[in-house]
């Protein structure tokens, strides 16, 4: 069980973000692991392919950070996590919804010295949906370190002005460019926060709090599981679907309306206790955090 208090609440909404020292047990990493392994050599153990491959053992370019979105489709130990019913009603508490369902999960690897992933703002790519409120959980399965690579947060920033997408996301020159803009128009001196833990700690943040990650100069790798949950009463706009991540995410719309399909993006926790029911039947078995 993940426990919240009073005090976490209060610093999530202050600070945009929130420290857990622990979101799963260890004993969940090294089949966790093997999971990252299988989905980066092409091994989808489901049958099925995730909706976003940008790295491949055979094909990729050694000096990138690896990431694969919806790992979860290809792989049982990663859905296992990312849909987890204990996990998505701590969202829904902190976001203050009365229901959650998964947008997608990113599965990224940062072997030593890859390169940075740009600082950006979850919720600008979300236009395609509404509400676009968006609440991330991200989950280190190694031991993070300043100088590894490890995510990085400016606080308070999920209360500056909204920015459109600005920006390279893989490898970008300078990758808190973006961010240091940002900060200069809400006339804000930004202080980043890194997110040091030990494997299976982790941390939440808003979908309008700027994040991104340097590269790893460590010689350790630094491998971390997302889930970006959304509120369970989305919908589609179709008129949007050309931005962000729309045009990957909209071949899932239903004929004749725009609700959002669970197969695709099930519902982890509501609070009149209805959850997805094909979750349980698709893991095999109950799982828990």
């Amino acid at each position: 069980m993940i426990q919240l208090s009073a005090n976490d609440h209060n610093n999530f909404d202050d600070d945009g973000f929130l420290i857990a020292n622990q979101l799963i047990d260890a004993t969940r990493l090294p089949d966790l692991q093997q999971a990252f392994s299988d989905l980066f050599n092409g091994r989808f153990e489901t049958g099925v392919r995730p909706d976003e491959v940008n790295w491949q053992q055979a094909t990729g370019d050694p000096s990138l950070s690896r990431q694969i979105c919806n790992g979860w489709k290809a792989n049982r130990n990663i859905a296992a996590v990312v849909l987890n019913e204990t996990l998505g009603r701590t969202v829904a508490e902190l976001a203050g919804w009365s229901g959650v369902r998964i947008m997608i999960d990113n599965v990224i690897w940062k072997p030593p010295a890859t390169k940075s992933l740009g600082f950006h703002q979850d919720s600008a790519y979300l236009s395609w949906i509404t509400p676009s409120d968006l609440l991330t959980c991200w989950i280190a399965l190694d031991d993070t370190h300043a100088d590894g690579g490890t995510i990085e947060f400016v606080r308070g920033s999920h209360k500056w002005q909204l920015e459109q997408p600005d920006g390279e996301f893989h490898a970008p020159h300078d990758y808190r460019k973006p961010m240091r803009a940002a900060a200069a128009r809400a006339g804000v001196d930004p202080e980043i926060c890194y997110v040091e833990v030990s494997a299976g700690g982790g941390s939440f943040h808003h979908g309008w709090t700027w994040h991104g990650s340097g590269s790893n100069r460590s010689s350790n790798p630094r491998r971390s599981l997302v889930l970006h949950a959304m509120r369970s009463d989305v919908e589609y706009v179709p008129e949007n679907f050309d931005q962000g991540i729309g045009p990957i995410y909209s071949r899932y719309k239903r004929l004749g309306d725009n609700r959002l399909d669970e197969n695709y993006f099930p519902i982890l926790w509501r609070e009149d206790g209805y959850r997805t029911p094909q979750i349980e039947q698709f893991l095999g078995a109950e799982s828990s955090c």
